[in-house]
């Protein structure tokens, strides 16, 4: 009996201590974030086996914070309209519904100053307490909703793909010619979507003449089929229609 109580016991402690590893190491990426520096933070401090998390085939990595990485995966400050695999895969595997990191375990912040990668010279811009929050809630839909922004998300196509190099605002819009660096040419758009029956109902190729494309496609919200709101009978749908 005495032998099954010993046994018990030395399974509680080593249960005990394991767990309280696994929480020191969540608390100490927290404390590096919350202090907006988060210089000692390092993919290890969540990441044990940093190995385990390169793909299978990658080169050798040196080191185990983020310039371990941006040493070769330079982020793109051009904010060109194109596709950008590191970044898009380095976002979903930590934001919501894979991960629930904060954004400053890799960026630095100073409110209303700056906002840069961590070991990277450069700002992406200046956002306040209020623009910090706001990113945080469209990256939690870029990466999980049923909206345009996750379509992008599995496309690789983060922020600066529609948005530029500036970080997006509130009030931002995007430009048909932004759109259209992927999805046109126009002439190419409106063939594509040309029905097989009733062509003249081509939402493309509206009758109103040239309209914004985000008066249907809306990127962190439901899109709409803007011709139903005359059109009602019409049988059209839209991709990212539907609630998260």
């Amino acid at each position: 009996m005495k032998k099954i109580w010993l046994l018990l016991m030395v399974f509680l402690v080593t249960f005990s201590v394991l767990c309280l590893g696994i929480d020191n190491r969540g608390a100490e990426a927290a404390k590096a974030a919350d202090s907006g520096k988060g210089a000692k933070a390092t993919c290890q401090t969540c990441h044990a086996d940093f190995a385990a998390v390169i793909p299978k085939g990658h080169p050798a990595v040196k080191g185990s914070d983020l310039t371990a990485c941006t040493s070769c995966h330079a982020p793109d400050q051009t904010g060109k309209a194109a596709k950008n695999a590191f970044s898009s895969r380095m976002h979903l595997a930590h934001v919501a519904p894979k991960g629930n990191q904060d954004c400053l375990v890799c960026h630095t912040w100073t409110s209303g100053k700056s906002f840069g990668l961590k070991g990277v010279k450069g700002s992406f811009g200046a956002p306040n307490k209020e623009d910090v929050a706001m990113m945080k809630e469209i990256f939690a839909s870029w990466g999980g909703s049923k909206f345009m922004d996750n379509l992008h998300a599995k496309g690789n196509i983060g922020c600066a793909g529609c948005h530029g190099k500036d970080l997006p605002k509130a009030d931002d819009t995007v430009e048909n010619n932004r759109c259209l660096t992927c999805h046109g040419p126009m002439d190419k758009l409106v063939k594509k979507t040309e029905p097989k029956d009733f062509k003249d109902r081509n939402p493309h190729k509206s009758h109103l003449g040239d309209i914004a494309c985000t008066v249907c496609h809306k990127a962190h919200g439901a899109s709409k089929v803007y011709c139903l709101d005359c059109h009602k009978k019409f049988d059209m749908k839209i991709q990212g229609e539907k609630a998260p």
